[in-house]
């Protein structure tokens, strides 16, 4: 088994929170499509490529994941309702030793702060409130081989939007 590179995206710029009778259906802005189709391609142009994405169900991280299967980062997509608000590492961590034999590359799309803890829990085993993860922003992690990844995960990448669209 070899290390798995993890990247962590948040979901592009969505419609005002409170806006909508259920939060879960709230939507990317004409925006937030514009500048995540702008990511994914620049992604594609730096030969990123994930095995699979996971997305959580709300609508404006599908929208985001769709984005980015669309570019042709990856050949599949698949909803994971531990990557909602307030989602459950260890689920994901129990569903990533099994799928971990079939894959070298995964992106995962979703929400703050969750995403962060997530990663700051890979990296250091507890969230410490270091990394900021803009809309549309990405986190790279390298899991090891085997093993739990918590507490033993590497970061490779934490970059915001503006720096992939070069306006860093």
């Amino acid at each position: 088994m070899a290390t798995l590179d993890l990247y962590i995206m948040r979901h592009g710029l969505a419609g005002e929170r409170g806006t909508y009778a259920n939060d879960d259906e709230r939507p990317l802005t004409s925006e937030g499509k514009k500048k995540t189709r702008q990511i994914a391609k620049r992604l594609t142009e730096l030969e990123v490529q994930f095995d699979l994405i996971l997305t959580s169900p709300l609508v404006r991280a599908k929208q985001t994941a769709e984005i980015l299967l669309e570019a042709g980062l990856a050949q599949s997509l698949e909803e994971a309702g531990y990557l909602a608000p307030g989602g459950d590492i260890d689920a994901w961590i129990d569903w990533l030793q099994t799928w971990r034999q079939s894959g070298s590359s995964l992106a995962l799309v979703g929400h703050e702060p969750d995403l962060s803890e997530w990663a700051e829990t890979l990296v250091w085993g507890k969230p410490k409130g270091a990394f900021i993860l803009k809309k549309a922003g990405i986190i790279g992690l390298t899991l090891p081989e085997s093993g739990s990844p918590i507490a033993n995960s590497e970061l490779f990448w934490l970059s915001p939007p503006r720096f992939l669209l070069g306006k860093g």
